[in-house]
């Protein structure tokens, strides 16, 4: 299914899409024209979360948001959906797009994917992002804590969501982006149970890639916030010392799409124009 919107002319064309996958639907959209840039989302979120992003990007390229197995329009496979289900999901899209390069930006958990694709697919890559995301593997506590979680979204899923999304901004982003917060909140209360738990499931599965992306001839980038509670940004500094890896940290936390909106801009569009 195919539906494409034009708010005027001055705008690039925007399709929504979808393509059968496994017996599934995965949901995708495309916009603008030139080198393909991918963006994938977060968990919890949806290619909602690139609404000011894309038109900016689609200006000079053809970008692509594809909602991730269990989230958005895109159903669920299983009751876990590993990173490499999830890259396989991608790259479906892409080669149903014919997309032989791209720039990957993957925000949080899209980070965890668009490195399981490059571990698949290295030669897609034209440039990776790591946007409020790492190239490590879940510690012991932190997996603890996605198998307590996933018992508690069994009986009380809408609190447990609720508390693990305040943990994602900086406590005084909640306050000063109030609006933004409350919106990115409802589309992470949308996610099913099964689209939470499955995803879950597959983050801790998932293994460390620093040799993948330290060795991918690409472009690469890592954005994180100074108070992002959920990613360690001097720890991953402190092992990029003799790579060709990028570095840039903002102000804020986990949100940097929300949180720090215009510096954010500011390095995707240099990362994409390299």
């Amino acid at each position: 299914m195919i539906e494409i919107f034009i708010d005027d002319k001055s705008k690039p064309i925007f399709a929504s899409m979808t393509l059968d996958y496994k017996n599934i639907t995965l949901h995708y959209t495309v916009s603008g024209n030139g080198e393909p840039v991918v963006l994938l989302h977060g968990f919890l979120e949806t290619i909602e979360m690139w609404k000011d992003l894309e038109p900016e990007f689609a200006r000079t390229h053809q970008v692509i948001c594809i909602d991730l197995l269990g989230h958005g329009q895109t159903e669920s496979l299983g009751y876990v959906h590993t990173m490499e289900d999830m890259a396989n999901a991608v790259l479906a899209v892409l080669e149903h797009l014919k997309i032989k390069r791209a720039k990957v930006v993957g925000h949080s958990m899209g980070g965890y994917v668009a490195l399981a694709l490059a571990e698949l697919k290295p030669q897609l890559f034209e440039g990776l992002c790591l946007m409020n995301s790492t190239f490590e593997a879940d510690s012991e506590d932190r997996k603890l804590l996605r198998t307590r979680a996933n018992d508690m979204a069994k009986t009380n899923f809408d609190n447990l969501v609720r508390m693990s999304f305040a943990n994602l901004f900086a406590p005084e982003s909640r306050i000063s982006f109030k609006a933004e917060y409350e919106w990115a909140l409802s589309i992470a209360l949308k996610t099913s149970l099964q689209g939470y738990m499955a995803a879950n499931e597959g983050m801790k599965l998932r293994s460390n890639r620093f040799e993948i992306f330290k060795s991918l001839k690409a472009h690469k980038l890592i954005i994180t916030g100074k108070k992002d509670a959920l990613i360690n940004g001097e720890q991953l500094l402190s092992k990029l010392e003799n790579t060709d890896i990028d570095y840039a940290e903002l102000s804020e936390g986990h949100m940097s799409h929300i949180e720090n909106k215009s510096e954010l801009s500011y390095f995707l569009l240099r990362f994409i124009e390299k």
